[in-house]
């Protein structure tokens, strides 16, 4: 599997891993800040940006998998791990299945999946219903709005990223199948490493309450809720979620 990835800063290792549909550069300014302090390892998920595309759909065990061969070509043998929505809940598996490559889990934005966790909310599958009949770069725009905070002053630079780096559609679609299908389904149980999971308040993409459902579930979690954030809280609370972050990590 061809995985793009790059590496900035020195310190201990920090990987991150994204969400659906978005590529390595579009953590916002999350990286040059934890840089100053780690090194930063990002990657574009497989079915992104300039990674391989391979059929789908995908699991979400062979993300983690890919996230596994990132670590092995940067040369690293265990790394902080900070996942953010559909690379949360790749963060999770790895987290419990390979718990010798984790150092601290940082979990952003994110479920447990299956039949206990907290459904989509209604506004984000009303605009999912309503996509199709708009037309594409207004509905790229709706969806940058319903993954930021209500009346964010971000929207237009999150849109000029979506727009710079347009997913694949078949990518798109085959990660899509891997969130849809994630159930944690005991395995957060399992997990050993220090974690911190952290959501916005005002999360329209992943009901924030999930949140509260991972840290009772995995041993010793720690929770923060970032009051007022939508879905992307590393980017438009950068400053505040690097310092979480930071604080966390030690």
């Amino acid at each position: 599997m061809k995985l793009a990835w790059e590496s900035q800063g020195d310190g201990s290792p920090v990987l991150l891993v994204h969400g659906l549909g978005y590529t390595r550069q579009g953590w916002g300014p999350l990286p040059g800040l934890l840089a100053r302090r780690y090194r930063v390892v990002s990657y574009d998920n497989r079915g992104i940006g300039e990674s391989e595309v391979p059929p789908g759909p995908y699991t979400v065990d062979e993300l983690a998998a890919d996230a596994v061969q990132v670590l092995d070509e940067a040369g690293l043998e265990r790394a902080h791990v900070l996942g953010a929505s559909l690379g949360g809940m790749v963060a999770q598996l790895l987290a419990a299945e390979q718990p010798d490559r984790v150092d601290r889990l940082i979990l952003a934005g994110t479920t447990p999946g299956g039949p206990c966790a907290y459904p989509l909310p209604r506004q984000t599958l009303a605009l999912m219903a309503q996509a199709a009949s708009l037309p594409p770069d207004v509905a790229l725009r709706r969806f940058v709005e319903n993954a930021l905070a209500p009346g964010s002053a971000f929207v237009d630079e999150v849109y000029a990223y979506r727009q710079q780096h347009p997913p694949d559609p078949a990518g798109w679609a085959a990660q899509a199948a891997a969130g849809a299908a994630w159930d944690a389904d005991g395995r957060l149980a399992r997990i050993t490493a220090p974690t911190l999971v952290v959501a916005g308040t005002a999360d329209a993409v992943v009901d924030p309450r999930n949140a509260t459902l991972l840290a009772e579930a995995i041993p010793n979690a720690q929770l923060e809720l970032v009051d007022g954030a939508g879905h992307l809280p590393f980017w438009e609370r950068a400053g505040q979620f690097a310092s979480l972050v930071e604080r966390f990590l030690g």
